[in-house]
């Protein structure tokens, strides 16, 4: 087993294909002060592109941190609508989220285009916020485990040791997303995701055991105030990746109240 170190909790919400300037404006500014005595968690929020400006204006100075839903796996260059993660980092961005189910799903991003992007974040000093996570089909077949494997070794051997060195100094994050559970109101079960992640764990460490016991693993499929302290009260869940709950500043704060409760031991 790996080690029992404690990690940071780490609460990022994925606003997907949702915002508008004045929406985002009350929710930001909702969230930013409902967050700032919450002194034991990490915050986030990855945004459309459109509204990188918007957030980086009104969350600079505060406990929240911003970035984006994806980036490029190109550099520069005749890429109509491309977004380059040196592009990303000049609106202050601290983290991209790569390797999405719904990237996979929707933009067929193969294995090696999400290798790419999560090699070019970290060369721009972006943290990859990185995805993985099995369809029902896959868990009905007992493939689970071997599709979890495949997914993080993709990830592992695109790390050269420049690579892994910059992986830990930027601390990277892994968010384990149930397929089945994204938007669906379903989740998996604590002890599921506890043993999921447990997995992810010791698939690093075969890798490096010190990222291993560095990296923060969030469960991303459904997390909601109802389930968060059952799921974020497992010893490797070190937070989540919110989807709706991230667009309504009462239920977002409410998770976040819970983690903060949870790393002060209340």
């Amino acid at each position: 087993m790996v080690g029992m170190t404690k990690r940071r909790k780490l609460i990022v919400g994925n606003w997907k294909l949702h915002g508008s300037i004045a929406g985002n404006q009350q929710l930001l500014q909702q969230l930013r002060l409902n967050l700032q005595a919450l002194d034991a968690v990490d915050f986030a929020l990855c945004l459309p592109y459109v509204y990188l400006f918007q957030g980086q204006q009104l969350l600079a100075g505060s406990n929240i941190l911003w970035g984006s839903q994806n980036v490029s796996q190109y550099d520069e260059g005749a890429y109509t609508s491309c977004i380059s993660a040196a592009m990303i980092a000049e609106f202050g961005c601290s983290y991209v989220i790569v390797g999405h189910s719904e990237r996979r799903l929707l933009r067929l991003d193969s294995y090696d285009i999400i290798a790419t992007k999560l090699l070019r974040a970290l060369a721009s000093g972006l943290t990859p916020i990185y995805c993985v996570g099995e369809t029902q089909q896959e868990r009905d077949a007992g493939m689970a485990e071997e599709v979890i494997q495949q997914q993080l070794l993709n990830m592992l051997n695109a790390l050269d040791d420049d690579a892994l060195e910059r992986a830990k100094s930027l601390n990277i994050v892994v968010a384990y997303e149930p397929v089945w559970a994204i938007g669906s109101g379903q989740h998996a079960s604590p002890q599921q995701a506890q043993l999921m992640h447990v997995l992810i764990r010791q698939l690093i460490a075969t890798r490096d055991h010190a990222l291993a016991q560095q990296v923060r693993i969030l469960y991303g499929g459904s997390l909601t105030a109802d389930n968060a302290h059952d799921m974020l009260s497992m010893h490797d869940i070190d937070g989540g990746l919110l989807g709706r709950s991230s667009l309504d500043a009462q239920a977002f704060t409410k998770v976040a109240l819970i983690a903060n409760a949870l790393a002060h031991g209340e």
